[in-house]
């Protein structure tokens, strides 16, 4: 039986690595790849060579998008698609059987999609051609968008507070915060796990259970105990913020995104 091959398309360097880096170890024993991550280079590399059986697939590529490239290279493999559009535009993957995974890489989310191909592989899979066509005709219908900004109220007044304004969210009692780059603390009214789904993943990152913080509040970051990292903040938070031992290395490919 010949070795099962996966190949990478993703424009992102230390993104590439990091998810070679997790399949390899999930798959020992599948061959992994790591492709041109642009739209030409990737085109010529599918008409030169026998494509892959499972293709990691970025959506966004250093000279267009995965689209142009599926329409031209047409390949035979089955898609898994790495990206960072937000869950509620993505969901259109799942109907045509294709999966996704959104970035920063999760390994419990990239090994059950995994087990979700070879599932797939294991049956009479026909019709993968009609279902990339599906899944583009899909996909660009879906825009890509993330919340702007957040309704605040108080007694007697309410404003619009907008994202770009916001330096971290903290959750304490149940309760959610947004602290503003001037330091101002606001109610939110949805818990972290739902605005992680809202806000732009190249700019907001899920640090712990108790944060989520912007790009722009970070000052710096610095190794801290048992693999973690600690976040210096501005404006300062009230506790230390930690990304946990698991999380690091999503951290660091989101960091240099």
């Amino acid at each position: 039986m010949s070795k099962l091959t996966a190949a990478i398309i993703e424009d992102e360097v230390p993104a590439a690595r990091l998810l070679s880096t997790i399949i390899k170890r999930l798959r020992p024993e599948w061959e992994v790849i790591v492709l041109p991550g642009s739209v030409e280079e990737a085109i010529a590399w599918f008409s030169t060579h026998s494509h892959p059986d499972i293709l990691f697939l970025d959506i966004q590529l250093s000279d267009g998008n995965s689209f142009d490239f599926l329409s031209a290279a047409n390949p035979s493999s089955l898609i898994i698609f790495t990206t960072a559009y937000d869950q509620y535009a993505i969901r259109a993957f799942t109907v045509n059987s294709i999966d996704y995974i959104l970035k920063p890489v999760d390994e419990t989310r990239l090994l059950n999609a995994i087990v979700k191909y070879e599932t797939l592989k294991s049956k009479d899979y026909q019709q993968t051609e009609n279902y990339i066509k599906d899944l583009i005709q899909n996909l660009q219908k879906q825009e890509k968008t993330y919340r702007t900004r957040f309704l605040i109220a108080n007694v007697d007044k309410f404003w619009a507070l907008q994202v770009n304004d916001i330096a971290y969210f903290y959750s304490e009692n149940k309760i959610t915060f947004a602290v503003t780059k001037s330091g101002q603390e606001h109610i939110i009214d949805l818990s972290l796990t739902r605005l992680e789904e809202q806000l732009n993943p190249k700019r907001f990152f899920r640090a712990n259970r108790q944060v989520i913080v912007c790009i722009d509040a970070i000052v710096h970051a610095a190794p801290y105990f048992n693999g973690k990292i600690i976040l210096h903040v501005k404006p300062i938070y009230k506790d230390k913020i930690t990304v946990s031992e698991e999380k690091v290395s999503a951290f660091k490919v989101w960091l240099n995104f």
